[in-house]
């Protein structure tokens, strides 16, 4: 069964994970401990609880906040005329080994789940995510990410 945990590096296994995107390698590799640590941001694993160290895939977390220039006309009109908070999603990144298993809308419905759980106790408009590449674009697209306006490789999920 697949079960999601705050990363620990004395837990999961962070060196045996790959993604085929260096970037996101290194970063669990070599900064996602002290990163979790330091409250830069925060790190969750995906993984199965028959091999409890392994790790499925990763998301990290942090506080945002986007200008409301950037969201959609509709948006706008519901929202205050300065900067409003939001959650941003770093990174997301599934094993390569389990490529095409839907490890990634299992990841965002987690990351979603979790924000929803957060916005209970501080305010968050949306989730926020930088996609790297027109691919990533439309992946966050296909589960309902709006680009921004002005930077449209910046997307967000309203979470009302």
């Amino acid at each position: 069964m697949l079960e999601e945990q705050v990363f620990d590096a004395k837990l999961h296994n962070r060196v045996a994970f790959h993604c085929g995107v260096p970037a996101l390698d290194d970063y669990l590799h070599k900064y996602a401990a002290q990163q979790n640590s330091k409250g830069i941001s925060a790190v969750f694993v995906l993984l199965d609880d028959a091999v409890p160290s392994k790790i499925l895939g990763f998301y990290t977390l942090s506080a945002a906040q986007i200008d409301v220039q950037q969201l959609s006309d509709t948006e706008r009109k519901k929202l205050p005329r300065y900067p409003v908070p939001c959650f941003r999603m770093g990174r997301l990144a599934r094993d390569i080994e389990n490529c095409r298993a839907g490890l990634g809308e299992v990841l965002i419905g987690c990351a979603v789940d979790r924000c929803l759980r957060a916005r209970s106790l501080v305010g968050a408009y949306a989730l926020l995510v930088d996609a790297k590449d027109e691919k990533a674009k439309s992946f966050y697209e296909r589960y309902g990410f709006i680009p921004c306006m002005d930077a449209p490789m910046t997307l967000y999920l309203p979470l009302g």
